[in-house]
């Protein structure tokens, strides 16, 4: 089965929000065995928007349209629609029960734009946002169906997981995908795809490998179609096999810091960071876990030297002889954070992000201190040319190294 994600509005093609819709709704769809042909964004303009529609039907089973919902002139989705499926706006008393019910409950007196919220097409399936005033609509057209919902993404995803997945489900049962993921840490993906092209050369029909690259890591997703879904846990195994030697976490959601936050609670140990290059992007990490205050103790971002020396004790001295990217400064630097946080453990890092650097300190130049109760590590990394990399490269190697301690 073939799917288009439409998203509509001037607010993503100026730059000015992030399309995460078209993201999860190929996600969700991807999961049930709906294959994405297209993706793509029009403005808020009559012609565009029944132009994309019609394109869009006549190339796939499945259209999930999101944006253009909301009730001032601007928004003309609704409109568009209707037309194109040759139906009256009509008003819908039970909308608009919705729609003083959820009102009422914040306290917003209802206005005409809120009553416009309640004309919807005549024929299709409305579906009700119990998050916001713009209700989804469902359109059938023989076989094909073409699902329109708002754009503000948790109402959209409320949406989904309501009614758009279980009752595409209901409908097509025979729908088959199946997928293990795996991440690999620590080599470039064309390094990794070079270690895997022997095992790739042997999968069977129907089973295929996707490469998905992030700072640090590659993710490796291996998808199984109808009956090869039974080929896909041999494979897996197989493919775990190749991986010997290199670190990777199975699961889609077994992240770094959720490995590090686990093997810390197992063994009822604390640890605080000391952050200089990173600039809190690893207690950002540490804090996205659930329950990390059980073994997270806090930190310091020491941006400067002088927070360096008058937070952390950091020599100024040894700042002044060996310079703030250093491994005196950084072994310093975990130190005192750990001394005073009282945590049993503490990460430091110190670093050239980017964009300026030396020749004997150039971009990417980063030394991670790993302070524990009984010895105080230094390692120097050399990661890459970008600063948002380098950092997010720095914040997991940290959190490895202090593992391998652990």
């Amino acid at each position: 089965m073939h799917a288009v994600i439409i998203t509509i509005g001037d607010e993503i093609l100026l730059g000015q929000i992030l399309d995460t819709n078209s993201r999860y709704m190929a996600r969700q769809l991807g999961n049930m065995g709906v294959e994405v042909v297209k993706m793509l964004t029009v403005r808020d303009d009559r012609n565009e928007i029944s132009k994309a529609v019609g394109e869009a039907m006549s190339r796939a089973e499945l259209v999930l349209v999101t944006g253009g919902l909301g009730p001032t002139k601007d928004d003309v989705t609704k409109k568009v629609l209707a037309d194109y499926f040759g139906m009256r706006l009509v008003y819908n008393e039970e909308v608009m029960g919705w729609l003083k019910e959820l009102l009422a409950g914040r306290g917003i007196a209802m206005n005409e734009n809120n009553k416009s919220q309640a004309w919807l097409p005549e024929n299709c399936r409305i579906l009700r946002n119990f998050k916001g005033t713009a209700s989804g609509m469902w359109f059938e057209q023989g076989e094909k169906d073409l699902i329109s919902m708002p754009g503000v993404p948790f109402e959209m995803e409320h949406l989904m997981e309501t009614y758009v997945l279980p009752d595409l489900q209901k409908k097509y049962p025979r729908l088959q995908l199946a997928y293990k993921m795996l991440k690999v840490y620590d080599i470039p993906e064309s390094e990794l795809a070079e270690r895997l092209e022997a095992w790739e050369n042997h999968l069977p029909a129907g089973v295929g490998l996707a490469y998905l690259p992030s700072p640090g890591l590659v993710k490796l997703r291996v998808t199984a179609k109808g009956e090869a879904i039974t080929c896909l846990e041999t494979c897996y195994m197989t493919l775990k096999e190749a991986l010997e030697g290199l670190h990777y976490t199975e699961g889609e959601e077994d992240t770094v810091e959720k490995q590090f936050g686990g093997m810390l609670r197992s063994c009822g140990k604390t640890v605080a960071t000391a952050e200089s290059c990173t600039g809190g992007y690893i207690a950002h990490l540490i804090t996205s876990v659930a329950g990390c205050s059980e073994y997270y103790k806090g930190g310091v971002v020491a941006y400067t030297n002088e927070m360096k020396v008058n937070f952390l004790g950091v020599d100024a001295a040894d700042i002044e002889q060996f310079g703030a990217v250093s491994e005196p400064v950084v072994r310093q630097m975990a130190d005192g954070v750990m001394k005073l946080t009282g945590a049993d453990y503490a990460i430091a890092t110190t670093g050239v992000a980017g964009p300026g650097g030396t020749e004997e300190k150039p971009v990417g130049t980063v030394w991670i201190g790993i302070a524990t109760p009984k010895r105080t590590i230094a390692r120097r990394f050399v990661f890459s040319y970008t600063r948002e990399r380098n950092i997010a490269k720095a914040a997991v190697k940290a959190m490895e190294l202090l593992m391998e301690e652990l």
